[in-house]
């Protein structure tokens, strides 16, 4: 062990010796060459000496130079935030309807959301792109979303006090405490992309409103004007086939509907408030909205024409923690203001509405939700007897069960999900199921189906039986 160390210890001091000779003559300059040396030696003969020294490389230069380094190019940003996606979409009814497409959808989208913020104001556009070839008009409608483009958002939002927001343009707007179920919530909706297998988002339409939001230690309130009616995106016959009752039958390309909609700016108007706050953990609110039914609910027969009739909805919620899960009830007024006695039989009668639901975790990465709905006719003996000869009656109570389960697999990154509404009373239900895998950051796969079926063609969702279909859509995320 000691003679190794004195090895390495009598090398270093060799090493160490080379190393002050090569200093000392470093500095010492080289020495004179020997007599009769001098100059450069001469080249072997063929080989001829350079014109000129070769250039030394980029970033390099002679003693005494100095080169700058190279001014970075900065990389080209847009002075917004951009984002969207891609998606492709295809469908196929599972069974023959005459009056419609093989079809259900067979689209390409391209959605583009850019959002500019500012100290105390943002500005927000989203637009879809669309290619669709099961309708067979393409010209733009931006109310109904038909054509190339539908606007989704074109919305300022400013906050010029503290305890103030305001939101003006076009927006996607919600409220209420129901699962794919509304009663408060009057803003409009888009049944058709919900029926054929478009993304949950697209069950919500946009609003041409200016909402405000103004926050308190006691209540907070949010209203929301629509300076011209914004109706739903409704089942018309031109994609999904329905039941008309004047034929008697199931309907669709061969009977659209045709409806006298009100248009008039700052005349058919709306107007919806919410007023809430927190009760000992419970959200409480109250709501109130006075416009027009969504989707037409009333007769024109000199017209030949269906038409929105004026409404008013009156209502409440509660949500909270309930043994681990989150519970919620609601209720609704529907006060159809064109017939308060239900003796029309051209105009839909006023309703009560009811809402109780529950959701939790049931197991790791498995949730569940139930929900009981009910629509109450009020003014039913009236309607009984006004309703024409032929005319299939509507029950006084329709009660809807909903049943959502989810389960996630493979870090999240598998979805199995279901959705169910099922009709006791009209005999009828609805069924959502529907698988979606993340392939990556950016891709995601989905496959699922729109299942309807009741035992009579007049029903909610029995009109919707030869729409049954399954679709599959492949997205890009950027």
């Amino acid at each position: 062990m000691k003679t190794a160390q004195i090895g390495r210890t009598g090398f270093s001091g060799v090493a160490a010796l080379v190393l002050s000779g090569v200093l000392v003559f470093s500095l010492r300059g080289q020495p004179p060459l020997p007599a009769g040396l001098g100059g450069e030696p001469d080249l072997p003969p063929g080989i001829e000496a350079p014109a000129s020294e070769p250039d030394l490389p980029s970033g390099l230069a002679a003693s005494g130079e100095t080169v700058p380094p190279p001014v970075p190019v900065p990389a080209f940003t847009l002075p917004f935030r951009l984002s969207g996606f891609a998606e492709g979409l295809a469908g196929v009814r599972t069974q023959r309807d005459p009056d419609e497409k093989d079809l259900s959808a067979g689209e390409v989208r391209l959605q583009l959301e850019g959002e500019k913020g500012w100290d105390r104001a943002a500005l927000r556009v989203r637009a879809d792109f669309l290619f669709d070839p099961v309708l067979d008009r393409h010209s733009i409608d931006l109310e109904s979303g038909r054509g190339w483009l539908d606007l989704r958002e074109a919305r300022l939002t400013v906050t010029p006090l503290s305890f103030l927001d305001l939101k003006l343009g076009r927006q996607i707007l919600t409220w209420g405490t129901g699962d794919l179920v509304f009663i408060n919530d009057l803003f409009p909706k888009d049944w058709k992309s919900f029926f054929i297998g478009r993304d949950a988002e697209y069950l919500k339409a946009p609003s041409d409103s200016a909402a405000a939001s103004f926050f308190t230690s006691a209540l907070n309130l949010d209203l929301v004007y629509s300076p011209r009616f914004d109706p739903d995106r409704y089942i018309d016959g031109s994609r999904l086939s329905y039941y008309n009752p004047m034929l008697g039958r199931i309907a669709g390309r061969d009977a659209v509907i045709r409806v006298e909609e009100p248009e008039t700016w700052f005349t058919d108007d709306e107007l919806a408030f919410r007023i809430y706050r927190n009760i000992a953990g419970w959200e409480a609110a109250l709501y109130g909205y006075r416009g027009y039914w969504k989707s037409p609910a009333g007769d024109d027969p000199a017209a030949g024409k269906a038409t929105f009739p004026r409404l008013g909805v009156y209502g409440g919620s509660l949500r909270g923690v309930v043994s681990g899960g989150i519970g919620n009830l609601e209720f609704g007024f529907y006060d159809s203001e064109e017939d308060h006695s239900g003796s029309d039989p051209l105009v839909r009668n006023s309703e009560l509405r009811f809402l109780a639901g529950y959701e939790r975790e049931v197991a790791a990465n498995f949730t569940a939700g139930v929900q009981y709905y009910l629509e109450y006719m009020l003014g039913y003996g009236n309607y009984r007897e006004s309703l024409p000869p032929g005319q299939h009656p509507r029950d006084e109570a329709r009660h809807v069960i909903t049943l959502r389960l989810t389960r996630l697999f493979f870090r999240q990154n598998l979805i199995l999900s279901f959705f169910g509404y099922y009709s006791p009373s009209d005999r009828d239900f609805y069924l959502r199921p529907k698988v979606s895998y993340k392939i990556d950051d950016h891709w995601t796969a989905s496959l699922g189906g729109n299942i309807f079926w009741g035992e009579d063609d007049w029903t909610f969702f029995g009109q919707f039986k030869k729409n049954t279909n399954v679709y599959l859509s492949l997205r890009y995320g950027f």
